[in-house]
């Protein structure tokens, strides 16, 4: 089975990209990792208990606030949700102690979201599927990409553009706050390089800075050869004879940690220039 690592940054057009490979002609499953993340942090799941443990003290407003229709312990007796945008405030930022609570952050939702996507992509392996998207916006920086036998990055080379999609997008941002969550994260322009750099057939870059119809003839261009270069009849060999399975997966993941590597040591190289 092929995995299909989605990426991008926020307001790039990644959830259009997931959308359309959801729904025909593709059907694809998938598997995401910010639908996941919500799951995680549920009231009465640990990964709630413990963001509420850390940030609770030092952010009055870190739950929805009670109200007629909210309890205060929520509606099942578990709690009360989370206030996305008060903790979205906590985490997003360049000064230290900004980095500091996300990384916390980080450390409690993203070992949860792992164990839930390992679950949910060996279902559709078993299931038969020939290819699953994981759509993982921390594709690279989580490491998850050196699974992938496709990496796709959605990206817009206009900084601009994205500002002004998201403000649209989250009318309630300020441009503050919106610079902010997109500095929170990699520069959409350095993944689509990194993704260059595994080669043809294994990188796909979809370049979103033109209309939906462009970027969906983008999307059916791209899915050609990757459909080409991973057939269907390869998932069912590989659901037939699970050795095969794992030697092909170790064989990818080898690959890709040595692409990995060479990223690294060229950006490296890259600095000492400086």
């Amino acid at each position: 089975m092929l995995l299909i690592g989605l990426t991008g940054s926020i307001a790039t057009g990644k959830s259009t990209i997931s959308s359309l490979l959801k729904s025909a002609p593709y059907e694809l499953p998938i598997v995401d990792a910010d639908v996941l993340a919500r799951k995680v942090v549920e009231p009465g799941t640990s990964g709630y208990n413990a963001i509420v443990k850390y940030f609770g003290p030092t952010t009055p407003d870190l739950l929805v606030e009670p109200s007629d229709s909210m309890p205060e312990n929520g509606p099942d007796g578990k709690g009360r949700p989370l206030n996305r945008p008060a903790l979205g405030k906590r985490v997003f930022g360049d000064s230290e102690q900004l980095q500091r609570d996300r990384a916390v952050l980080n450390g409690i939702v993203h070992p949860a979201v792992r164990r839930e996507m390992f679950k949910t992509v060996l279902g559709c392996y078993l299931r038969g599927h020939w290819a699953v998207v994981l759509d993982i916006p921390l594709l690279f920086e989580s490491g998850l990409d050196r699974f992938c036998g496709v990496t796709v990055v959605v990206a817009v080379s206009d900084p601009e553009i994205q500002m002004r999609r998201l403000m649209e997008r989250d009318a309630h941002l300020s441009r503050e706050d919106a610079e902010n969550r997109v500095r929170s994260q990699a520069d959409v322009r350095v993944k689509a390089r990194r993704c260059v750099e595994r080669g043809q057939g294994n990188g796909v870059v979809l370049w979103n800075d033109g209309s939906r119809d462009e970027l969906e003839a983008k999307l059916g261009e791209a899915m050609e050869k990757v459909r080409e270069s991973s057939p269907e009849w390869w998932s069912w060999v590989l659901l037939g004879c699970p050795p095969l399975a794992l030697a092909a997966a170790a064989w990818r993941i080898w690959g890709n940690v040595r692409i990995n590597r060479q990223w690294e040591e060229s950006q490296r190289e890259a600095k000492a220039k400086l």
